[in-house]
């Protein structure tokens, strides 16, 4: 677990907490069938998490697909983002989370 967001999480969770995207209630560093995701929304069961280039590393790589396959098994939906994506297009991230979360109409 740790205290100091990224610039792409600390981003992200601007437009996340408080229920700001469409009313959606997100925690951060939330713990999740042994591990501890990014962002949560356990009303929907859904998990956020935002990657650095070091996720596209084999082991990394591997260890990322066996803790989201594992959540799955869980019920929870997995969404991967890559920090680049956050930084440069947080609105279709938005939107894309708003789109698995099943709500209705569109994000902000």
């Amino acid at each position: 677990m740790r205290k100091v967001m990224t610039s792409a999480e600390l981003k992200l969770w601007n437009q996340l907490r408080a229920h700001r995207l469409m009313g959606l209630g997100f925690r951060r560093q939330f713990p999740v069938a042994g591990y501890i995701v990014d962002f949560a929304c356990p009303e929907k069961k859904l998990v956020v998490e935002v990657d650095g280039s070091q996720h596209a590393e084999a082991d990394a790589a591997d260890s990322d697909e066996a803790r989201t396959l594992r959540l799955e098994q869980d019920g929870w939906a997995v969404l991967r983002f890559w920090n680049d994506d956050v930084i440069r297009d947080i609105d279709n991230v938005c939107q894309h989370i708003v789109i698995v979360a099943g709500v209705a109409g569109t994000s902000e």
